[in-house]
């Protein structure tokens, strides 16, 4: 099965999303835009494991060592530019306490092979997808990256309107995820919660 390690979001910043999203998927009707329910903070991919390999990190996970802390959704970007934009995002700041956490289960699932992080952990919320096909999420330059127009409405209406702030929430818990593809987009299953603790 298909899985990766994230944070869930509080309803009010959910919710608060949602109704930007409402407001501004207009001016990009091309774009694949993620559904408000699914979005998640992902702090480690982890890909295809079998059921073995999955209670296997379902019994390292709890070992990782994090405190609670707090998190703010806002701001917004484009990769891998505005000017060849493929992924609207909008940016979350947790400060060092979720580089640390996003390091630290790197290192657990890392003790059960699972391969190490080759870049610096940017953590985001992925909003749309731009242009045909499954196009990869990810921030570094790709083949068939190049300026499009899909989202030149959109980015014009952002800067009219100043900082977007969807509110701030406390990290209590980790969660691995299940990730289901399918033609109206991915389809994400709780696993298994784990507690942040208080130091």
């Amino acid at each position: 099965m298909r899985i990766f390690v994230g944070i869930d979001l509080d309803p009010e910043v959910r919710a608060r999303i949602a109704r930007f999203l409402e407001g501004v998927e207009s001016f990009a009707p091309d774009a694949r835009w993620v559904r408000p329910e699914s979005l998640h903070i992902t702090l480690k991919f982890i890909g295809e494991q079998t059921p073995d390999q999955v209670a296997a990190l379902a019994k390292r996970l709890p070992r990782v060592e994090n405190g609670e802390f707090e998190i703010r959704a806002g701001g917004y970007g484009f990769f891998p530019t505005a000017k060849a934009p493929r992924v609207f995002w909008i940016g979350i700041d947790g400060g060092p306490q979720l580089t640390r956490l996003a390091h630290n289960i790197d290192a657990a699932t890392a003790e059960l092979g699972v391969p190490r992080e080759d870049r610096p952990y940017s953590p985001h919320l992925t909003l749309a997808r731009g242009g045909a096909g499954r196009r990869s999420g990810s921030p570094k330059w790709q083949n068939g990256d190049a300026p499009n127009a899909a989202f030149a409405t959109l980015e014009k209406r952002l800067a009219a309107m100043g900082d977007l702030d969807f509110g701030t929430m406390t990290a209590r818990e980790f969660i691995l995820y299940q990730s289901q593809l399918s033609p109206a987009g991915s389809k994400y299953t709780n696993l298994d919660r784990f507690a942040l603790g208080h130091g």
